[in-house]
């Protein structure tokens, strides 16, 4: 008898053939110019179960270009494991030949050039298409959404997160969990969820007060799909009120509650599930951990983190799949579910390429009923780039230093603090800047772009506690996004020291001194979680400035000195 590990085993094996050498298969047809939109959906259907998912869409309605990150440092036991594969490590890993397709939807590199004969990717009715036809081959296969979903756009933000209800129901999914859909404010969010056509799960989202799971947010909810009876389990972002701001939602209680998911996997099996399903948004390295502590779990679709891998990852008994962001990739699992085991799967993580997966016409329509109101204000030029324009990687991205920028002549400060936020879109050398695609880095409900005086003490407390957020060798302890982003002033890290030696040389950039301890600076920021923050919205800020220069451009930045990765 062949052991459920050796299925397992074969069920990577069947993956792998269908993430890399179908990636390989994207590079041929690109150079005959032969991509098709049936090469991207081919699938094998296997099993009885199937489940697609989708996270981290940020309110990208429409096609857009989004580079992944370049740099993607690991730590503790992550160190050099994947997600923190990047460049041309990653495409070896996955043997992905330069220049194919595959090259361009998953890696950095070259990525101007390749966006140019590849085009756009993501758009919701482009995404729906890929959902029908795998409806098609699997009428009851599942459509789980690991959240980030109502936020990230200027139509999200003026309808109060309306549009992307309108457009996921559009979808029909079966389960969502949540994370920025809470700055939305936990009234609206509540409005939102009581009238909601599908599951609204968190079994780590409590009632602050009671310290009890919090009603409107069951832990799970069973499906019988292929004759399985399954449980989807909803594992909501655990940090909220320290990442975001807790006074936007008081009543709510979140953390990781890795007991708590135990008790909840013991009473699904309990029920009879056969198949344990943990839809989460914890991120890829959190889930990692989790699979290792809790017994039970099956398939852990992984958000928040932004990572796009075409092979799962197995963690004992479970398998990780990671879906990346922006609407940019659909994942596909199949699984074999028998005598209430998962006995094998096979997965396809697949690319949106949008000029090659036509669009769903009936999406398209509510896509575009949804924008009507705010088309001529979207589309307005505001300037042009003369540079890509991009934001992930650990430490900065060139979308984030023109925020700076921003923050530094139009707030007239001498130090610039961004968030490590990790969603927006990018934009290619030569292309517009139009006020949706400033909103599209900027939008969220606290917005305002403070001006203030911090010590060059309080500066290094700052980075520090950042960094340690970041770089906690702990993966529980690592609570935010990337590292805040800096203007007008340059550090060293070392990011194998503990909290408080990871940071030194601070330097304010325009004089080349060391920053002083005693010393008071003007620094300008946005996106405080502190309530009662006062100046303009941050997207004003940016727009002012690219205004002002017509042409922007971003030099590359080498202010930040990174060791030990």
């Amino acid at each position: 008898m062949i052991s459920r590990r050796d299925f397992l085993q074969t069920g990577m094996a069947a993956s792998a053939i269908l993430g890399t050498s179908g990636f390989g298969n994207w590079g041929r047809l690109a150079a005959q110019q032969a991509l098709t939109q049936d090469q991207l959906l081919q699938f094998d259907t296997f099993g009885n179960v199937s489940l697609i998912h989708v996270t981290d869409i940020h309110a990208q309605l429409k096609p857009i270009y989004f580079r992944e990150p370049s740099v993607n440092i690991g730590v503790g036991p992550n160190k050099g494991k994947v997600p923190h594969v990047t460049g041309a490590d990653f495409r070896r890993l996955y043997g992905i030949e330069d220049g194919s397709p595959s090259h361009y939807a998953l890696s950095s590199g070259d990525f101007a050039a390749l966006a140019q004969g590849y085009g756009r990717v993501g758009g919701l009715d482009r995404v729906s298409t890929v959902i029908n036809q795998i409806r098609s081959e699997r009428p009851d296969a599942l459509l789980l959404d690991g959240g980030d979903t109502w936020h990230g756009s200027y139509t999200c933000y003026h309808t109060q997160g309306q549009d992307m209800v309108n457009v996921m129901n559009a979808l029909k999914p079966d389960a969502m969990t949540f994370h920025w859909e809470f700055t939305l404010g936990s009234d609206r969010v509540n409005e939102i969820v009581e009238n909601l056509p599908f599951a609204a799960l968190g079994q780590n989202i409590f009632d602050a007060e009671w310290d009890e799971p919090a009603e409107l947010f069951p832990p799970y909810r069973f499906f019988e799909r292929g004759g399985v009876r399954i449980a989807v389990i909803g594992q909501a972002f655990p940090y909220m009120p320290i990442a975001n701001p807790g006074w936007m939602f008081p009543e709510y209680a979140f953390g990781i509650r890795d007991e708590h998911m135990q008790e909840m996997v013991d009473e699904v099996r309990a029920q009879g599930a056969e198949l344990v399903v943990c839809l989460s948004h914890n991120g890829f390295d959190v889930d990692k951990k989790m699979a290792g502590i809790v017994g039970g779990i099956d398939v852990i679709l992984s958000g928040h983190t932004h990572d796009a891998l075409p092979e799962p990852v197995l963690v004992g008994e479970t398998i990780i799949v990671a879906s990346g962001s922006n609407g940019k990739f659909v994942s596909r699992v199949d699984l074999d579910v028998r005598d209430g085991r998962m006995m094998g799967f096979r997965h396809k993580l697949i690319p949106i390429f949008s000029d090659v997966i036509a669009p769903d016409p009936a999406v398209t329509a509510v896509i575009d009923e949804q924008r009507a109101p705010f088309t001529e204000h979207l589309s307005e030029v505001i300037g042009q780039s003369d540079a890509l324009l991009y934001r992930r990687g650990n430490f900065n991205g060139t979308w984030d230093d023109l925020i700076c920028d921003a923050l530094l002549t139009q707030r007239e400060a001498e130090i610039a603090l961004s968030p490590g936020v990790r969603w927006g879109p990018s934009i290619l050398p030569g292309q517009d800047i139009t006020r949706e695609d400033i909103w599209n880095v900027t939008s969220m409900t606290y917005p305002e772009a403070y001006r203030t005086e911090m010590t060059g003490e309080f500066l290094h407390v700052v980075l520090e506690d950042v960094a340690d957020n970041l770089f906690n060798p702990d993966p529980y302890y690592q609570q935010g996004g990337d590292m805040v982003r800096t203007g007008g002033l340059g550090y060293r890290i070392d990011i194998t020291q503990p909290q408080g030696s990871r940071i030194t040389e601070l330097t304010l950039l325009k004089t080349g001194e060391r920053i002083d301890p005693a010393r008071s600076y003007q620094v300008a920021g946005w996106a405080s979680v502190n309530e009662g923050t006062e100046g303009p919205p941050i997207w004003d800020v940016v727009e002012d400035h690219i205004r002002a220069q017509g042409t922007v451009s971003v030099t590359p930045n080498t202010s930040v000195d990174v060791v030990g990765a």
